[in-house]
């Protein structure tokens, strides 16, 4: 359908436009229950999206509009895995992989339940291996370090959690990540490993993406003569892919191939065995618990009533925002350390997502769908980017996301943490204006000439809208939940937008152009490139005289 033509639409239009000349320090002012009525608690988290442009007519209205645009039907399509990714022919069901699908999804005639669970059991039965030692390189040594070998879906999610768990890190194994081709990042994630010691999981759904495998390759060569290759490969590598063949090919055997599914989009793939890192991290029961956790929220998601859906409430007030009020950027801003990846981890989920200008119908988008996901931890943020955020002409909508309780034994630093957070939300909302600075100024005794002049620059609008989900605690189980929240938020914002959020079409243009320029950097041969990039490859290769001699993998 034209979602543009619909009655809702236009009611929507009308009502931002209302929106943008009322006041949120008013709203709440004339409306003490306010809070309660637009928060919404969950058994892992508070969610509070009380400080945006709302109210009912607002909420009544996106709600309609989420029944007329079907997302209760695409919901149930999903967990029935119906092939919703259309483009490319597949269903979507990563809620299998934490249990929450139902036990009689089948694609292909095959019962999806059961082949995750048979998979699972390997990677109990690895992982157990692994922390008792029984895992052993060439050397006959117990390894020691772990080091996971992915880019995009198969590296932030596997490293965002398993930085989230620290405090619930179990065992002597040590686990690192390496994304980038850039050599510099390979080199100083082995320097103090030991090669005989040391496994790595290379981690790619196609098992082609040549960052991952040309470090894959980098990394046999670094264990060097510890023993013949295919030794090398069988004892010190694990593959974890969609296409075990592809694996089995490279040279990794089979009882070191862990599998998941094409069904399972890679930024969404945290949950199978592209997990192993944070299984190996927090123990088998530790990664259960979070998968535990995003069942839980997946139940939530599935069962609760549209206006008591935290996901749902959150897809409807990002695409208020973004689309309706014109704000087309969101920060995700944590206020705990050990989310410190997850800013990165939702700009890939929600950006490669929904970032999209083609509509189900094939045809140019006439709104704004997703907004840019930006964002690092709060307290940083508040000592370099959140003067943008409060005396900037553009209006950035913010997740605050903290926990009641913290991770470590310095609870007067957590008390400090949460009064910042509390504070900032609050601070975008109310701001200050120029008759409460200009009597701030003159309590100090400032001449009055002084006051007239510093106070424009002190003033801080406010009426900045923000969300606030606020943890019980960070462990595995709430970890699980919150991540699935944003997952269910980003697929129904996508449903309502009319767009297909499980392909990403975008990655792929820059992907086969390298390769097609990686050849000439060593050739010299630039017939056809545009001048540009011509110019480019002739600069490198001035300062590397030497390129055409050296073997270039892939």
């Amino acid at each position: 359908m034209d979602i543009t033509t619909l009655p809702v639409w236009h009611k929507l239009q009308v009502l931002a436009g209302e929106m943008k000349q009322r006041k949120l320090a008013q709203m709440f002012a004339r409306d003490p229950s306010r809070a309660d009525r637009y928060s919404l608690e969950t058994p892992h988290f508070l969610l509070d999206y009380s400080k945006n442009f709302i109210d009912e007519q607002v909420l009544q209205a996106l709600l309609e509009l989420a029944r007329e645009t079907g997302l209760e039907d695409w919901r149930e399509a999903m967990f029935a895995g119906e092939p919703i990714n259309r483009t490319e022919g597949r269903p979507v069901l990563h809620t299998a992989l934490r249990g929450s699908a139902g036990p009689s999804v089948t694609v292909d005639g095959q019962n999806v339940s059961s082949q995750v669970e048979a998979e699972l059991a390997r990677l109990k039965e690895f992982v157990n291996l692994l922390h008792n030692g029984d895992i052993r390189g060439c050397g006959g040594s117990p390894v020691t370090d772990v080091v996971n070998l992915g880019v995009g879906g198969s590296h932030l999610g596997p490293q965002m959690a398993v930085e989230a768990l620290r405090p619930y890190w179990q065992g002597k194994i040590r686990v690192h990540f390496v994304s980038n081709v850039d050599g510099a990042q390979l080199e100083n994630t082995l320097e103090g490993l030991r090669p005989e010691t040391t496994l790595f999981l290379v981690s790619s759904k196609t098992f082609t993406t040549v960052e991952t495998l040309t470090n894959a390759r980098s990394a046999l060569a670094w264990l060097g003569e510890l023993a013949p290759e295919a030794e090398l490969l069988r004892r010190h590598f694990v593959a974890v892919t969609a296409s075990p063949d592809r694996a089995r090919e490279f040279g990794i055997p089979d009882r070191f191939t862990f599998r998941f599914w094409d069904w399972v989009g890679g930024r969404f793939s945290l949950w199978s065995a592209i997990g192993l890192p944070l299984a190996i991290a927090v123990g088998f029961g530790g990664f259960r618990a979070v998968l535990d956790g995003a069942a839980s929220m997946d139940r939530h998601f599935r069962q609760a009533p549209l206006a008591e859906n935290a996901p749902v409430l959150m897809a409807l007030v990002s695409l208020w925002n973004c689309t309706f009020m014109g704000w087309p950027a969101q920060a995700v801003l944590p206020y705990e350390q050990a989310l410190h990846m997850l800013p990165a981890y939702l700009q890939q989920a929600e950006m490669e997502s929904n970032g999209k200008s083609t509509t189900r119908t094939g045809e140019e988008a006439a709104y704004t769908t997703g907004p840019l996901i930006w964002g690092q931890l709060g307290i940083n943020g508040q000592h370099a980017f959140y003067q943008y955020l409060h005396q900037s002409p553009e209006v950035v909508p913010a997740d605050f996301i903290g926990s009641t309780r913290p991770g470590h034994s310095l609870g007067a630093h957590h008390e400090i943490l949460l009064a910042n957070m509390f504070a900032q939300s609050q601070a975008l909302m109310t701001g200050v204006n120029r008759e409460q600075v200009a009597a701030e100024l003159g309590e100090k005794g400032l001449p009055a000439q002084q006051v007239e002049e510093l106070v424009p620059y002190k003033e801080h609008r406010g009426n900045r809208p923000s969300n606030t989900v606020l943890l019980r605690g960070l462990d595995p189980q709430s970890l699980g939940a919150l991540v699935a929240l944003y997952e269910h938020k980003i697929f129904a914002q996508g449903v309502v937008l009319q767009i297909y959020s499980f392909d990403q079409w975008g990655v792929e243009l820059g992907k086969g152009l390298a390769s097609a320029l990686q050849p000439k950097l060593r050739s010299g041969d630039l017939a056809g490139e545009d001048s540009s990039t011509a110019r480019l490859i002739e600069y490198y290769r001035r300062a590397n005289p030497g390129s055409e001699a050296r073997e270039f993998a892939g």
